[in-house]
């Protein structure tokens, strides 16, 4: 099979041994995946893949079901499937449990459905799991306008929770508020600090989902309501930063570090599970979309990377293979 393999720095689409599935495990024929800023860390030397995984990049697939491992019962070779990932999807085929593997949602094609397993993922586990987001809480969503971001932003929509987000402009902004946030901030113009008041009637924010860290920490414990909570899933704003720890414990707030790539095939089976009974029949009626910004063909992977990296997308990089 063919892969995307990083050799001096460059990406090229190259020859790589085949794979066979192993117990518990399918065997994909690979027909999309999408990009992930943890691909680009990855390929910077500042996200290795967990003991095990597949060295490829890409942490999520969709394609068709091309053999099966022992003691998989619920699909059939030719099954079309989307696949939460630890690796391996800038690949012609990938091997991956099969519990981490969901049928599509019906009348999504492969390319819509490779965009939703790990930003989905990603949205529901910290949301719901590790913030437990209460009905009617609110939601700051930094990011808003990635794939993680506009995710959540659905899954506060249809479950209750108003939402405001932070982006790079005002046009993700609108884009934003026209998918259901509340409210935003154009980062380059605004501190959301001074504008979380107005937006919460001085009541404070119930869950931050932060993905950059470093120099918002401050903002984001001051922003929080009483008992809010902070969920960390990146540090795409600098490794450090001061800590109040008078406003924690005044305020009785909590901070959680969450990243999903490294947790057990039974955890990640868990989240997928969650995924096909509270968010699957929402993207079949219409309710959630997978928000695709731009198709590339996988053998142009450098300007994929470099579109998420040039932060003017909305939603998600896909890669048809």
């Amino acid at each position: 099979m063919k892969a995307i393999e990083q050799v001096d720095g460059q990406l090229s689409w190259t020859e790589v041994e085949d794979l066979t599935p192993g117990v518990g495990e399918l065997l994909l024929s690979n027909r999309a995946t999408a990009v992930n800023r943890a691909d680009l860390m990855q390929r910077k030397g500042a996200y290795p893949p967990p003991a095990g995984a597949s060295s490829i990049m890409g942490l999520e697939c969709a394609g068709e079901v091309l053999a099966i491992g022992e003691g998989v019962a619920r699909y059939k070779v030719g099954d079309s499937v989307c696949a939460l990932l630890s690796g391996g999807g800038y690949a012609e085929q990938v091997c991956v449990p099969a519990g981490q593997a969901l049928p599509l949602p019906k009348g999504f094609s492969f390319e819509q459905a490779a965009a939703i397993p790990e930003v989905f993922a990603t949205a529901y586990l910290n949301l719901f799991g590790e913030a437990q987001l209460q009905r009617t809480e609110t939601v700051l969503l930094h990011a808003g306008a990635s794939g993680v971001g506009t995710a959540a932003i659905q899954l506060c929509k249809a479950f209750g929770n108003d939402c405001f987000v932070t982006v790079g402009s005002d046009e993700k902004v609108a884009r934003c508020i026209e998918l259901g946030a509340k409210g935003g901030c154009n980062r380059h113009s605004a501190n959301f600090a001074d504008m979380v008041p107005a937006w919460t009637d001085q009541r404070g924010i119930d869950v931050i989902l932060d993905p950059v860290g470093g120099n918002y920490l401050a903002d984001n414990l001051g922003c929080l309501a009483l008992e809010g909570r902070l969920v960390l899933i990146g540090l795409m704003g600098g490794l450090n930063a001061d800590l109040s720890l008078a406003m924690l414990l005044m305020k009785r707030l909590r901070i959680v570090g969450s990243t999903l790539r490294a947790r057990t095939i039974a955890a990640k089976s868990r989240i997928m599970s969650d995924l096909e009974q509270h968010v699957w029949p929402r993207l079949e009626s219409g309710e959630i979309q997978a928000m695709v910004d731009t198709v590339i063909p996988v053998q142009e992977v450098e300007s994929a990377h470099a579109l998420v990296e040039s932060d003017i997308t909305f939603g998600k990089v896909v890669l048809t293979i």
